[in-house]
């Protein structure tokens, strides 16, 4: 009996320590400055979820679809319908009846929301259509008052705009965002001195969300805002960059440590983020859970998958458009179930060293998300019996071996060596074919001896080593992602150091014109060289850019690229990719 009551007691313990964890992670995380409310008084789980506009009017759109996601556990709605044009809909006549509504039944689901600071109030004739109300700050700031005053004790956090520099005008600027974020988060902070104001930014464009704040907006803000879909779109496109979406929330720390350093602990939330069930509904699935999963790993506040049910903007919907559910659905069910509202991050281990698992203390005790990818089929034998569920089919199984593929698969008894490594492993850089954080030179050398050092392409090792030229030597420029380059963020990540940038290229077997320029991410957005023409002889060739700029976030899911025209996209051949930082020995 006695190894029986060890192991008994082993769990307990980890359990114990796993909220222990989840304490101490909440007090390190949280943001409670200039009176602000903690994250986990604000978003009750990571686990949220979101809408487009038709389903979201109104509650009687919300009742379409979101009793099904309480059903499972989701506790917390992105937004309200709260814009401005909604709320006022002629100068001084307010309509709460609707919102009030809407909250009511939210309410009585036990599920939370935001709010959503967006509109120039449909009678202004100030601001140009489409356009941040920037003529029209008293309106503006009114609004953002009437609101906030409407809203208090009810809502705790306000997010500013939806995914700027989207839908604003032409000509404006990180400056003219900054005066709307300013205007609003006075105005909320005047009537409720403990809510959030979120300050936001499209995709992963943390360039842009610097270059507000020093126009203005520095310690204007209490959480940070972004729409990762392009980073999760390669992630689900199986083309290995889960290191660059687990680089989102430590790239913006790095950002706010520098131009902001009193907020650089901030939650961070993804208020949408999504796949689109048109590619194939497992796939969706798939991309959910390692979604969900990477972003509480590296501690991400709350995302709001995008969206609930199929509404103006394709298959995105957990649910289809006439409410029936599909895997992505019953996949979040069964993360939900598992780790629960709160669970605390472990730590990472890696399979057959280069399949990734993420350790959670979770609502049943221990779990371990884990997955491999595509033609990289992992075989395991853990060598002692386990619990494995499989999270979007409910098939459930015990044994000591298991087979990982771009399918996740949950063990949720794991061994507690396992657990000790994934402990062990939590503060490490985190690896994508190893560790570059103190490497000279990252790089790619394509062919049938195709080598990722540091240095990746979109394309994904399975279509870089099947398309090759000249004896298996190079790689033809025009295969899908295989012009796009990611740079391992342990090596750079945001830091602006002076980088060269060298391209092994030769023409193709026609010797027909050919070329590219390089563009890349520089501190003041994606830059463009010189038009770079393959010479016609026949010959390799290697071509050099000295960079002084570069600041690489990811905002697109990559860092910089040959960008060709059509004409001569396919008309050139890769050797090699070399990115060297001059200055390092």
């Amino acid at each position: 009996m006695r190894p029986f009551v060890r192991g008994i007691d082993r769990s307990l313990g980890v359990r114990i320590l796993g909220a222990l964890i989840g304490l101490l992670l909440a007090a390190d995380r949280g943001w409670a400055g200039d009176g602000a409310q903690t994250p986990s008084a604000v978003f009750p789980s990571p686990f949220g979820i979101g809408s487009c506009y038709i389903n979201n009017r109104a509650a009687a759109d919300n009742a379409r679809w979101m009793p099904q996601m309480a059903r499972i556990g989701l506790r917390f709605h992105r937004t309200c319908e709260t814009s401005w044009d909604a709320l006022e809909p002629e100068p001084g006549k307010w309509t709460w009846n609707a919102l009030d509504d809407q909250m009511h039944a939210l309410d009585s689901l036990g599920v939370s929301f935001g709010a959503l600071l967006i509109g120039k109030g449909r009678w202004n004739t100030l601001d140009a259509p489409g356009s941040l109300p920037v003529k029209n700050l008293p309106g503006w700031s009114n609004y953002v008052r009437q609101l906030a005053t409407h809203l208090k004790g009810k809502v705790h956090c306000f997010e500013v705009w939806n995914e700027p520099p989207n839908f604003t005008g032409r000509d404006q600027t990180p400056a003219d965002y900054a005066r709307i974020v300013i205007a609003a988060h006075d105005a909320v902070k005047a009537v409720d001195p403990s809510a959030l104001v979120g300050l936001a930014a499209k995709s992963v464009h943390v360039n842009y969300l610097e270059q507000t704040i020093k126009a203005g907006a520095k310690d204007h803000f209490d959480y940070i805002v972004l729409h990762p879909y392009e980073v999760l779109d390669s992630v689900a496109s199986d083309a290995g960059t889960e290191a660059l979406y687990m680089s989102i929330v430590p790239t913006v720390r790095k950002m706010l440590s520098a131009q902001n350093p009193a907020r650089r602990n901030v939650p961070i939330v993804f208020t949408e983020l999504g796949s689109d069930a048109g590619k194939g509904a497992p796939r969706q699935a798939y991309a959910l859970v390692k979604a969900y999963t990477m972003a509480i790993a590296q501690g991400v506040a709350c995302v709001n998958w995008f969206e609930g049910m199929d509404g103006d903007s394709g298959p995105m919907g957990l649910l289809d458009g006439q409410g029936r559910p599909r895997p992505a659905y019953h996949a979040l069910a069964r993360l939900i179930e598992h780790l629960g509202d709160r669970p605390a991050y472990l730590g990472w281990v890696l399979f057959a060293g280069r399949e990734y698992g993420f350790a959670f203390a979770g609502a049943k005790g221990t779990a371990i998300v884990a997955w491999g990818h595509r033609d990289r089929t992992g075989h395991i034998d853990l060598k002692q019996p386990t619990r494995f569920l499989d999270p979007v089919s409910g098939r459930s199984f015990r044994g000591s071996k298991f087979t990982l593929s771009s399918a996740p698969m949950l063990l949720l008894s794991a061994p507690e060596d396992l657990i000790a490594q994934a402990q062990a492993n939590k503060n490490r850089p985190f690896p994508w074919n190893g560790d570059y954080s103190a490497a000279r030179s990252v790089s790619m050398t394509m062919g049938a001896r195709h080598a990722e050092k540091g240095l990746h392409s979109l394309s994904g090792d399975d279509v870089a080593d099947a398309v090759l030229g000249y004896g298996g030597s190079a790689r033809a420029g025009d295969i899908p992602g295989g012009n796009a380059f990611v740079v391992d963020p342990n090596f750079l990540s945001y830091t602006t150091e002076p980088i060269e940038i060298a391209v092994v290229v030769r023409r193709g077997p026609t010797n027909v014109n050919a070329g590219f320029k390089l563009v890349y991410e520089s501190t003041a957005g994606f830059k463009s060289l010189n038009w770079y023409t393959v010479p016609d002889d026949q010959e390799w060739h290697e071509v050099k850019w000295r960079l002084d700029d570069p600041q690489f976030v990811g905002m697109w899911g990559y860092h910089f690229t040959l960008e060709s025209d059509g004409n001569v996209y396919n008309k050139y051949f890769l050797r090699s990719v070399t990115v060297t930082k001059p200055g390092v020995r």
